[in-house]
């Protein structure tokens, strides 16, 4: 009798298919781990740009000057975000003590993220005690074209 060596396509098929298990596992996790960067991402931009333009409005009474064609040449970024999408900052028309920013571009599930986070320091944030958000927007839109606004100021 002469004994074999080696594996049967059956064993391969098994180690494949774990292979492959693995793959969709580790995929998943990377995805997961890359949306969570650019939301982190997008956290510290805000909290960049609100410093900024706090400092840069220091000496005023309000925000009425600001510009946003010309706010983010002078606070040193960019207005795009991570998403594709880009900030905006401008006056809020009904109280001039105060400033938003906008995040367009977003993703529905992004928009929702955003819109129910917690903002430090925002104006609707710190009025509710911290119970609420401080974020409005619309999530209800095509991926890619929902907006988030936040306010900040007095």
């Amino acid at each position: 009798m002469i004994q074999e060596s080696g594996r049967s396509m059956i064993e391969m098929m098994g180690v494949l298919a774990i292979m492959g298990v693995i793959t969709v596992g580790a995929i998943a996790a990377i995805s997961s781990a890359m949306n969570m960067q650019k939301r982190n991402e997008v956290n510290d931009e805000v909290l960049q740009m609100v410093t900024q333009v706090r400092q840069m409005f220091s000496e005023f009474d309000d925000y009425s000057n600001i510009n946003n064609s010309t706010i983010f040449g002078a606070i040193g970024m960019t207005n795009k975000n991570p998403y594709g999408g880009s900030y905006e900052i401008s006056v809020n028309p009904s109280n001039t003590r105060q400033f938003i920013i906008s995040i367009n571009g977003l993703s529905q599930s992004d928009c929702e993220y955003f819109i129910t986070k917690g903002w430090e320091g925002s104006v609707g944030y710190e009025m509710s005690n911290r119970t609420e958000s401080g974020a409005v927007g619309d999530c209800d839109n095509a991926n890619g074209e929902n907006i988030v606004q936040i306010t900040y100021g007095e």
